[in-house]
């Protein structure tokens, strides 16, 4: 088998006419295969011409302007657009993103799966500090942040889906940020089609800071307070008068997965295990033979604590049936009770737990609604 091994330099120029081919073979050369070499001559000029040529060089030696270059540097001022994020600022303070759903992004039914969308609304919120300028060398932290060895944690999120965008959909991800109290921030996102206008998506999100270093919570130093209060406003994607309070299960739970366990792949620059690995792990509970029929509508996240690497976790999961638009079959099959709804709603209460662990060790605890699956609109022609 041969083998391409360097000095490699290769100059190859294309024509339209068979006498410009002819002069320019002896420019194809310097490849050394199997130790056997040509010449091997360390630059190259290009060649001008009156046709149209494609022309590709690589040498062994490029020039100082083509070397690679570290990454590139965070910006330190406001940026009202950015082409390489398809994003620009809206509203002043706002940040708009478009972005395209891939395929590794889509269940069986070509939807966008809540994994997905999760992720989303993180990449989104960080090109909004990316382009506010207040991003620091860190997972979303300020310059102030980092001075102060502070980290953001997700205290609770809410994801509303009207409708899952499908495989190639060109979605407008808005998002913007306000105060929730003394020591907190909220963000908030609308998810819409570009096409359209259409809103597949709302969701809200609530942080606090924590120490880096001591891993407890911290109230937010003035600094970083004169940050980010420019950036404030009053708007809210989801109203709620109150948080809606979740029931807290026992081991007695209807549905249980076991041994759920952090890889080193789960963990993000903060050296903690994504808040998206939680809500994965959480819905790990839920029956297959109901996900096969029903799609999800509304996701509460409350996160009570890290995990770490070597955790083990529990998920537990449980049928609520106190809505009035509550319509269900319960049926046996087997020894596994399932659950089936031709119309309205289902609801699930989540508790997910570090096993083997006396006291407390309650991770996160959620609560989900779920809608009859539609099938996906094809593309319109």
């Amino acid at each position: 088998m041969s083998s391409l091994s360097c000095p490699v330099a290769v100059f190859t120029q294309f024509s339209s006419n068979k006498e410009g081919q002819e002069q320019n073979k002896h420019k194809l050369h310097c490849l050394k295969f199997n130790g056997t070499k040509n010449s091997s001559p360390q630059k190259v000029d290009f060649i001008s011409s009156q046709d149209h040529h494609i022309a590709a060089m690589t040498s062994v030696n490029p020039p100082e302007n083509m070397k690679p270059q570290n990454r590139q540097k965070i910006r330190t001022k406001k940026q009202q657009v950015d082409p390489y994020r398809q994003g620009m600022i809206v509203e002043g303070v706002e940040c708009r993103q478009t972005v395209v759903i891939r395929s590794y992004e889509v269940d069986p039914n070509k939807t966008a799966t809540i994994e997905s969308i999760l992720n989303l609304l993180q990449e989104t919120a960080f090109s909004h500090m990316w382009m506010s300028g207040l991003l620091s060398d860190g997972f979303g932290t300020t310059h102030g942040m980092m001075k102060n060895n502070l980290i953001w944690v997700v205290l609770r999120t809410r994801v509303q889906v009207d409708r899952h965008p499908i495989w190639g959909e060109i979605m407008e991800i808005d998002t913007w940020v306000g105060a929730s109290g003394r020591n907190a921030m909220r963000r908030d996102w609308v998810l819409r089609s570009q096409a359209t206008g259409l809103v597949f998506a709302r969701a809200t999100s609530t942080c606090l800071m924590m120490n880096q270093k001591t891993r407890r919570l911290s109230k937010i130093p003035d600094e970083v307070r004169a940050e980010i209060l420019p950036w404030f406003i009053d708007k809210q994607a989801i109203v709620e008068e109150s948080a809606e309070k979740i029931q807290k299960l026992d081991d007695n739970a209807l549905y249980v997965a076991e041994d759920l366990k952090p890889r080193r792949s789960d963990l993000d620059m903060n050296h903690h295990v994504s808040n998206v690995k939680y809500a994965t792990w959480m819905l790990e509970a839920i029956p297959n033979e109901f996900l096969e029929n029903h799609q999800l509508s509304d996701i509460i996240l409350e996160y009570k604590r890290e995990c770490g690497i070597s955790d083990v976790m529990q998920s537990l999961c449980e049928p609520q049936e106190d809505q009035n638009s509550l319509s269900s079959n319960r049926t046996l099959e087997g020894n596994r009770r399932l659950e089936s709804s031709n119309r309205g709603q289902f609801s699930y209460t989540h508790l997910l737990k570090i096993k083997g662990k006396p006291g407390d060790k309650a991770i996160l605890k959620g609560r989900t609604i779920w809608k009859e699956k539609l099938q996906a609109s094809p593309f319109s022609p």
